[in-house]
């Protein structure tokens, strides 16, 4: 049974177009709840959310610790997925403009998000800084945006080894590169999801070129994947053994069973071949 808690609207009504994907996905039952109350239902159960096995989803801050608590306690969780963020990899051949649309719309998820880019030049840092500033004028969200990029940082850094040093030690949730040899830059680096080239923006893969969305964040992409099909499966594995196989395997069994001072390990393939 899959399960799906998503806030309602002020009027009280869920998104028609999360129904309608939810509906396509084959979810069971919807739940007009959000944010950490959400996951304390889904970990604990309550008289009419249910009680789940794990729990997915992007989040964040909240929500994130809320999963990290309720994950050594009832249930499973996919991975931390905190405050959103975007690292922008670019030499001067790159647009300032691309720099600043892709900053931005990073930026405009929420006040803690967190946009950085990296450059060669203080020159193109100045000319994404003006593009920032005449994009903004145009958005919507431009007070959450605002608060995001006090946050985020313009970083110049003078030889190529030096950017993609610290963009590995950022481990960014994504990372967009528009630079020589891309694909060479990108095998360097941890990150969640990576988008090469200047016609790569961050919100296709959110939206439309196949890649996941619920993405490491904070440091997490140098040890979690994001969320993809194997995160929704559970492996078992299983064996069965012939006299001839076990008595294959027997010396090393019992070599390391002995190693570790297992005894009755050793016997249990002892007794066998005994018998």
């Amino acid at each position: 049974e899959v399960i799906l808690c998503t806030p309602a609207s002020r009027e009280g009504a869920v998104a028609p177009e999360i129904l309608y994907a939810a509906d396509l996905c084959g979810v069971d039952r919807i739940f007009a709840v959000g944010g950490a109350q959400a996951v304390a239902a889904m970990a604990y159960g309550t008289e009419s959310i249910p009680r789940v096995d794990k729990i997915f989803g992007p989040g964040n801050r909240y929500v994130t610790r809320a999963k990290q608590l309720v994950a050594g306690d009832t249930v499973a969780v996919d991975l931390p997925a905190g405050p959103s963020e975007v690292l922008v990899l670019l030499d001067d051949d790159a647009s300032p403009a691309f720099a600043a649309a892709d900053l931005l719309s990073q930026a405009e998820h929420g006040g803690d998000s967190q946009a950085v880019l990296v450059c060669p030049s203080v020159e193109f840092a100045r000319d994404t800084q003006r593009a920032v500033g005449e994009q903004l004028l145009q958005l919507r969200r431009g007070e959450t945006i605002r608060e995001a990029l006090r946050q985020s940082r313009i970083v110049v850094l003078d030889s190529r080894e030096k950017m993609i040093g610290f963009a590995d030690a950022y481990a960014p949730e994504h990372l967009i590169i528009s630079m020589r040899d891309a694909w060479d830059v990108a095998a360097r680096i941890a990150a969640g999801s990576v988008f090469v080239g200047p016609w790569s923006p961050e919100s296709a893969g959110d939206y439309a070129s196949g890649t996941n969305h619920t993405l490491p964040t904070g440091g997490w992409a140098r040890a979690c994947s994001g969320v993809n099909t194997d995160a929704f499966l559970r492996k078992i594995t299983y064996q069965e053994l012939s006299r001839k196989g076990l008595a294959a395997l027997s010396p090393t069994v019992i070599a390391m069973a002995e190693a570790e001072g297992l005894g009755a390990h050793a016997a249990a393939v002892r007794v066998r071949m005994k018998g």
